[in-house]
């Protein structure tokens, strides 16, 4: 596909990797020459330094017979104007980075009246994974599949788990819950597991299951919680307010710490259920007169990843069972872990993957079957939803026959509403919504998952 993106910062130049390593045909457009340059010496792309609002700069990027513009410039209105410009020329889809909370309130009628086809809310998507991530005290991170219908899990294996030492071909056994364990990462090795390989403590293992059913393996586990009381959020940004008002709807108690005056003023009139205190959120002090070592979980989202690491830390070290942090930089995941902060949230990583999903929904709609895509331990496996046509080679023919390729797992099977974690004998039939997941290869068709 032919695809424009304006605005060439951290989530831009995102993109710009992960859509030319797929092979599109991509335009940079960026008020700065040096970031072009840049881009173009990194990637396979096309540059034009200029004004992404302007006509004639748009014009010369062929926005008119491009298949879709993303803008992620700084400015929301500078990218709802952009995809104005770029329907005016013609182009097929547009995408925009929103992240004013007075915009998001308003999404449809941007959608209809400014030609958005999709409006991206980085912050908010932030807060939905964080909300999600707190259910579950021992997930350092979840997906959804199938319309929410299918969880795609990933936890750390703690010392005596029940899980420790067992091999794939006994976990049924081992365990009531119905999950797949679909890629284990035991430090830097990448295992996607057939039915020899075994679980060890220590271990990452992602895992897919229905809601119920993970429900039912987290109380296996002992780490089930029934429902959150209270939290401590660390940060009073755009992020703490999505979260916090989601928070307060289902009546935990929430705690903010913001150390801006005006701010506090600000989330005060806008959170009139949480409690606001203005403050250091690293003072540990201030925590302890707050009896933070008494809250269920602590999330950090300051705008600094160093204030957010310290934070956690000391969340672990006062024995709080779950604390989340954002970071933007995300290459230190390596530190983050080695300091026992699993659960660690991107919104730049967030937003990009979103627009991935639905560039991949465009182009399944142009002959693929491409439903959802999420990317797994730390990016090195992809986990890939399916719609199964009539034609495709997969269908009405036992998973055991199936000629797979190298290092990939049919995760889960979706049919009228019915979640099928498979076996050797279940066979894929037209209709069916199918998750795989693969090491490293990228899939367009169902028939790609074949040998």
């Amino acid at each position: 596909m032919k695809i424009v993106i304006i605005g060439v910062g951290k989530i831009g130049l995102a993109l710009a990797g992960s859509l030319s390593a797929e092979g599109h045909d991509l335009t940079l457009i960026d008020t700065d020459q040096a970031v072009i340059d840049a881009a173009l010496n990194s990637f396979d792309v096309n540059g034009i330094a200029g004004n992404g609002v302007n006509y004639s700069v748009q014009s010369e990027a062929g926005v008119g017979h491009a298949d879709v513009v993303i803008a992620t410039t700084s400015s929301d209105e500078i990218n709802m104007l952009c995809c104005l410009v770029a329907k005016k020329l013609g182009v097929r889809r547009t995408v925009a980075r929103i992240r004013d909370p007075e915009y998001s309130k308003n999404f449809i009628t941007l959608l209809d009246k400014m030609g958005l086809d999709l409006a991206v809310n980085p912050e908010f998507a932030t807060a939905r994974e964080i909300s999600k991530l707190i259910r579950y005290p021992s997930a350092i991170a979840l997906n959804s599949f199938a319309k929410g219908k299918v969880d795609v899990a990933e936890m750390r294996v703690p010392e005596g788990s029940p899980l420790d030492g067992v091999k794939m071909k006994n976990l049924s056994k081992k365990l009531d819950a119905r999950v797949l364990i679909c890629a284990i990462l035991r430090g830097d090795e990448l295992i996607i597991p057939n039915g020899e390989s075994s679980i060890y403590a220590d271990d990452r293992i992602f895992f897919t299951s229905s809601h119920d059913q993970l429900s039912a393996f987290f109380r296996e586990m002992g780490v089930f919680r029934t429902r959150l009381k209270n939290a401590f959020i660390i940060g009073g940004g755009r992020i703490a307010y999505y979260l916090a008002s989601m928070l307060c709807d289902t009546g935990v108690s929430v705690k903010v710490v913001e150390i801006d005056e005006k701010r506090c003023l600000e989330l005060c009139e806008l959170l009139p259920k949480a409690h606001i205190i203005c403050g250091d959120g690293t003072d540990m002090e201030l925590l302890d007169e707050e009896n933070f070592s008494d809250t269920d979980v602590c999330i950090a989202v300051t705008g600094r990843d160093e204030e957010n690491i310290i934070v956690g830390m000391y969340a672990k070290r006062e024995g709080i069972e779950k604390s989340v942090i954002k970071v933007s930089k995300t290459h230190l995941g390596d530190m983050f872990r080695a300091v026992g902060l699993d659960s660690v949230v991107s919104p730049k990583t967030l937003t990009e993957n979103m627009i991935l999903r639905y560039i991949r929904a465009m182009k399944s709609a142009r002959g693929g079957e491409v439903l959802t895509v999420c990317r797994l331990a730390d990016d090195r496996v992809e986990a890939v939803e399916f719609h199964a046509s009539e034609d495709s080679r997969a269908v009405n023919i036992p998973l055991f026959k199936l000629e797979l390729k190298k290092d990939l797992l049919i995760c889960c099977i979706i049919r009228d509403n019915n979640i099928i974690i498979p076996g050797g004998n279940d066979v894929i039939r037209a209709g069916d919504n199918v998750v795989v997941a693969v090491r490293s290869e990228k899939l367009s068709t169902l028939d790609d998952i074949l040998s």
